[in-house]
């Protein structure tokens, strides 16, 4: 699947090189969210999807692997879409 990102966006490319956090797991998980998703994605998700860019690794992989989740409604929001998105109901 192509990507929604111009090529010439800045501030995308800063959030596609901020997805890629080294970690397979997580990396297959946000490179083709922010890639596919994030550009369609409202102005409150959009805030959340970089909320989570801020969080601790360690900490999204327990949440993206569902051994635990955020204590922040907004947090879950976004990992629940991401997630929703690898694995529909």
């Amino acid at each position: 699947m192509t990507s929604l990102i111009p090529s010439d966006d800045i501030e995308s490319k800063k959030l596609w090189w901020h997805s890629r956090r080294g970690m397979l797991e997580l990396d297959v998980l946000l490179v083709p969210f922010v890639e596919q998703v994030y550009p369609t994605l409202g102005v409150d998700d959009k805030a959340r999807y970089k909320k989570l860019l801020s969080c601790e690794d360690t900490d999204m992989f327990e949440w993206f692997m569902q051994r635990s989740r955020p204590q922040d409604p907004d947090l879950q929001r976004i990992v629940d879409m991401i997630l929703n998105r690898v694995q529909p109901d």
